[in-house]
């Protein structure tokens, strides 16, 4: 991996502009283990609780950084050597993703939630407090990344060079497309094997070198950033925080700038990285601070903590996260609301990217209407629930967030504005009053073996994508960038990419704004009735292949009943699709052994205008198995 530690540009900085301004570490084979490192402490890894005196690292010898990278390129595994090397955590083989400590994280291989670990080492003479903040590398928690940059004033960049232990590395090449990419000169980057621990100590000591510590001042009244917190059922809210000015301990009386709300002290410290108590909290330093917080609304991200009768002028906080996608989240049993209600609080106090709207549902009753990043951030967050919780929860399926521009002055004064941004499918509105539709786009950067450029450009064609650039960044490996509509690639499209690439081809996307469409609301029918929780939006070129789909889902999905069921996608009268599941049929000429034949039509006739008129009067029977599995495969599809 190749790597280099450079200054963020700023509080908020986003992530791309600390990558183009971050150094990059890559890995070379054959190079020799490094010496072990001095550490300072001997025992930061033992269970002891004693609590620490942080008073004797003065702020020129803090030094704040966090880890990006992109996913599997190695952030976790670097992190775990830096712990070892500084004795934060004693060596063993078993140190896997020691940061890692959701389990979905574990079970995916992936960060999902950046979290902080204090280490203390020791540099030609001088004893160094380095608070490293491990973040995750998916595009889905970018708002993670921005978050953990906010306390730093540095980071390191991480860029897989293929793993050291394999004969196709080669960082020689990794190091031409750095300098071609970022015009960073391949002589400022480190080449590291974090799985080996080679040169990693370096990776240390340049962080010292080149991270300046934090522009603060003990002196100043105090000023605490939040910038992430947890929930615990006996000890109420536990806010990491970065001290911008002044210290903190056990005792002071604190105000939340935003809710204005005055608490106790109850306990501050560090996490190494587990929680350890300690005496005070200083100007520079990132620790926690628990103080009688007992509801999920009371610690805010981005929130600025201040003594009593001291006020500051509040940080900037954070701007909020933008949900790339929607889905309506609903208690399998009703019985159940009132505990998922208390579970989503807190989980998205641990994850405030998710935004919460409350919706209901004839057929799956009180729900919500969440907002997340992406659809990985979706499906993680339905996986915490069910981990972390033990909730269980219908969801729909995903959608994205539409606007429709009014076409009468009119309806622009009874709505107030001339645009509508539509997160449910069943307020879509009718073209009759809409002067056109815009749908979100992504501006998708694929960088791939020139080997599979042919499919790819085919995969992104039939997803309705304009190719903006193509330049090669190497002998053999391409960069494509293409706008493409959101709505085509938040289900399928990186499985479909990796899998014709074979693995091969990366990802990326920022928002590119709106455009617009010509876009159609799709109604599901069943014997004549919409389903609302069935509707989705489309784009007019791909209305009926999506509704001939969903038809055929349902046919298998639902049982057979006393009647017929007449299953239908349908844009506005207009049917496109249609399947029928056959009704169950009793043999009335069972009883007939001959005979005259108008006996027998005359039964199969009043049997026939039976099964009409319970068709008419009969209610469609839809379990919510049948949703979940219509739901769950359409997602897959």
């Amino acid at each position: 991996m190749l790597s280099r530690v450079t200054r963020a540009a700023g509080v908020g900085v986003r992530l791309r502009r600390a990558c183009n301004a971050a150094a990059l570490l890559c890995s070379q084979p054959g190079m020799e283990k490094c010496p072990a490192a001095h550490v300072v402490f001997s025992r930061p890894y033992s269970s002891q609780k004693e609590k620490l005196d942080m008073s004797i690292f003065p702020v020129e010898n803090i030094r704040n950084f966090s880890i990006i990278a992109h996913v599997d390129h190695g952030k976790s595994t670097l992190a775990d050597r830096l712990l070892e090397i500084t004795g934060t955590i004693a060596k063993t083989d078993q140190n896997k993703q020691v940061l890692d400590k959701l389990q979905v994280e574990r079970e995916r291989g992936i960060t999902v939630k950046a979290q902080t670990a204090s280490l203390f080492y020791s540099y030609e003479g001088m004893n160094y407090l380095l608070n490293l903040i491990d973040t995750p590398g998916h595009v889905d928690f970018s708002y993670e990344v921005s978050r953990s940059l906010s306390a730093c004033q540095g980071v390191i960049l991480v860029v897989d060079a293929n793993e050291i232990d394999l004969k196709n590395a080669d960082p020689e090449r990794v190091e031409k497309q750095i300098e071609k990419l970022f015009d960073i000169s391949k002589d400022e980057c480190i080449r590291i094997s974090a799985k080996l621990g080679t040169n990693v100590e370096k990776v240390l000591q340049e962080v010292i070198e080149k991270v300046p510590p934090p522009s603060v001042n003990i002196s100043d009244p105090l000023k605490a950033l939040v910038f992430d917190s947890t929930f615990d059922q006996y000890r109420g809210v536990i806010a990491n925080i970065a001290l911008f000015g002044g210290e903190v301990q056990k005792g002071h009386k604190i105000v939340s700038a935003y809710t204005r709300k005055t608490y106790e002290v109850n306990e501050v410290g560090i996490l190494t990285p587990n929680e350890q108590p300690t005496h005070k909290l200083y100007a520079g330093q990132v620790g926690y601070l628990i103080a009688g917080m007992k509801e999920v609304t009371e610690a805010q991200i981005g929130d600025t903590l201040y003594l009593h009768k001291q006020p500051v002028e509040p940080l900037p906080g954070f701007k909020s996260a933008k949900p790339m996608v929607f889905a309506g989240m609903y208690p399998v049993d009703q019985s159940e609301y009132n505990n998922l209600k208390s579970a989503i609080e807190k989980l998205t106090l641990n994850d405030s990217s998710v935004t919460i709207h409350r919706d209901s549902s004839l057929a799956l009753g009180a729900g919500w209407r969440l907002g997340f990043l992406g659809l990985l951030h979706l499906e993680v967050f339905n996986q915490r629930l069910e981990q972390e919780y033990n909730a269980s929860v219908i969801l729909t399926a995903p959608t994205v967030p539409y606007k429709a521009v009014l076409s009468s002055a009119k309806l622009i004064k009874e709505h107030g504005k001339e645009e509508l941004t539509v997160i449910n499918p069943a307020e879509f509105p009718d073209k009759s009053s809409v002067s056109e539709y815009l749908e979100p786009t992504i501006l998708g950067t694929i960088i791939t073996p020139d080997d599979f450029i042919g499919k790819i450009i085919i995969l992104c064609q039939t997803r309705r994508a304009v190719q903006k650039d193509m330049m090669y960044i190497d002998e053999h490996r391409v960069m494509l960038k293409y706008i493409f509509p959101l709505n085509e690639i938040v289900v399928d499209f990186y499985d479909s990419l990796k899998s014709l690439s074979s693995g091969y081809a990366s990802f990326d996307y920022e928002d590119a704004g709106y455009q617009a469409a010509d876009l159609v609301k799709m109604d599901i029918l069943l014997n004549g009735n919409s389903v609302e929780e069935l509707g989705t939006v489309v784009h007019k070129d791909k209305a009926y292949a999506v509704g001939k789909a969903m038809c055929e889902r349902l046919k298998d999905a639902i049982p057979r009943q006393l009647f017929e069921i007449v299953i239908q996608a349908a844009l506005g009268s207009k049917v496109i699709a249609r399947e029928t599941v056959k009704a169950y049929r009793k043999n009335v000429l069972a009883k007939c052994y001959g005979g005259d034949i108008t006996r027998k039509m005359k039964l199969l006739k009043r049997q026939a205008e039976g099964k009409k008129k319970m068709r008419k009067i009969g209610n469609v029977e839809v379990p919510k198995d049948a949703f979940i599995s219509v739901l769950k495969r359409h997602s897959e599809k």
